[in-house]
């Protein structure tokens, strides 16, 4: 139900215009009535309506006055005037405070209805569109940790950075000009009984600090940490501080919250896509170098031994060394291994899902939304991983089907045609003569 105000200094037109409207549109209204500019302004405030239907000279402040008001107010409200002839002089002033309606005494029952309907009308196609931006926007946040997933996993697992990683920073809105990588390592022995609970709280954090970031999954036992340096930063020192005090903010905030003793890394600043994953490697190292955890270590800081606190790396022991590669070696497997899960997860998802709608209108962007992958991106680890297009594997399992059909069935040619999803029986016919090298007519013949 929608809330009307009506604004008329006379109780008459205010009662008679509240007649109309119920007796035309029932219960669509709740009306409010204001007899004057003074009180629209403190009703409108109250009551908050979708409609104002205001008279234009009322004693005290006047029409427009108000509505100018109100306006300020409830930017999203529906203005019409009601006036008479004279104060049509009034219009250009009107049409600046968005006025949708002119309504001129004495009001005909057909015009008021008429405008009320339309702006109802109105109101319904702004409600269809703000749910849909939020369906959208709601499906864009949860597919938004999925492509920072992606996007990290880019970086850490050892591969070519094509243009793919370019496009999904675009869409998420992270330039990769320069910046460095954070590792935050869980300790050995530790349970982590819950994943996803520790990756929301650590994501939550990092990004609630206001840096532009991405943030990868937790693998074996660590999760990795890209951080955008904005280019306005006062110096890379002072930034450097920063990010410091992130991590140390980190250790203690994981301490606190999931009493677990975590140690962090932290990569120098670099330069685009490989850069990025240089420092990704380094962040790794550094997030080893203390055997006990609650501490942050940065990489330069172990280039540069600031006053002999952190040892070079080659003065450490080389059984510690052998341990620490081990870790590094083992992280990057699991990278890998939960990469490839991955994949195989999403498409095996995809597969089912064309598998049960390949006999209807199906597009690769409609497999690719079902499993919140980029249309581009999908279709390319598609064919790497199943070893052909998605066309030729949905041509090849329509043709399977009506392979099937032919054999087992009486149906005709053009209803097996229809059954697997062709329109067209020409088209059929020349597709499934390409894939088989006969004629559905001569295979038919030879299955009989």
């Amino acid at each position: 139900m929608y809330r009307l105000m009506i604004a008329d200094d006379e109780a008459l037109e205010r009662e008679g215009l509240e007649w109309i409207v119920r007796r035309a549109m029932p219960d669509t209204f709740r009306v409010v009535h204001a007899e004057n500019g003074r009180r629209a302004i403190e009703l409108a405030e109250e009551h908050r309506p979708h409609i104002i239907l205001m008279d234009v000279n009322m004693p005290g402040i006047q029409g427009l006055a108000a509505l100018r008001e109100i306006k300020e107010r409830l930017p999203d409200a529906k203005l019409v005037v009601v006036t008479a002839y004279d104060y049509f002089a009034y219009a250009k002033e009107a049409l600046s405070l968005g006025v949708k309606e002119y309504i001129v005494k004495p009001a005909k029952r057909e015009q008021i209805v008429r405008i009320l309907q339309q702006l109802v009308e109105e109101l319904e196609r702004e409600k269809r569109k703000r749910t849909e931006e939020l369906e959208l926007r709601d499906k864009m946040s949860q597919q938004l940790p999925l492509m920072e997933n992606e996007l990290a996993l880019m970086f850490m697992v050892d591969q070519v950075l094509d243009a793919g990683a370019g496009q999904l920073s675009e869409w998420l809105g992270i330039p990769l000009d320069q910046g460095c990588a954070m590792v935050v390592a869980f300790p050995e022995l530790a349970f982590i009984p819950d994943k996803k609970k520790i990756y929301d709280l650590i994501r939550s954090f990092v990004k609630a600090q206001g840096e532009l970031c991405i943030v990868s999954s937790l693998i074996d036992r660590h999760m990795a940490i890209f951080l955008r340096k904005n280019p306005e930063e006062a110096s890379e020192a002072a930034w450097r501080e920063k990010i410091k005090l992130c991590g140390t903010k980190l250790c203690e905030l994981t301490e606190r919250q999931l009493e677990l003793s975590v140690s962090v890394g932290i990569g120098s600043v670099r330069k685009q896509a490989e850069g990025l994953r240089t420092s990704y490697f380094e962040a790794v190292f550094a997030s080893t170098y203390f055997e006990q955890g609650g501490k942050v270590c940065l990489f330069d800081e172990l280039k540069e031994a600031k006053a002999g606190v952190i040892q070079e790396p080659e003065a450490r022991s080389g059984s510690r060394d052998t341990a620490r590669q081990s870790y590094v070696i083992l992280a990057l497997q699991r990278i890998r291994e939960e990469r490839e899960r991955q994949t195989v997860t999403v498409l095996d998802k995809a597969k089912g899902y064309i598998q049960e709608r390949f006999a209807e209108e199906l597009s690769l962007e409609e497999v690719a939304d079902f499993v919140h992958l980029n249309p581009h991106y999908f279709s390319k680890i598609f064919k790497q991983q199943v070893g052909e297009t998605f066309i030729d594997f949905v041509t090849n399992l329509r043709i399977g089907r009506a392979k099937e059909l032919m054999a087992s069935t009486d149906l005709s040619l053009k209803e097996v045609c229809f059954e697997v999803g062709y329109k067209d029986p020409n088209y059929f016919s020349r597709v499934f003569k390409k894939v088989t090298g006969v004629t559905p007519t001569d295979y038919r013949g030879q299955t009989k």
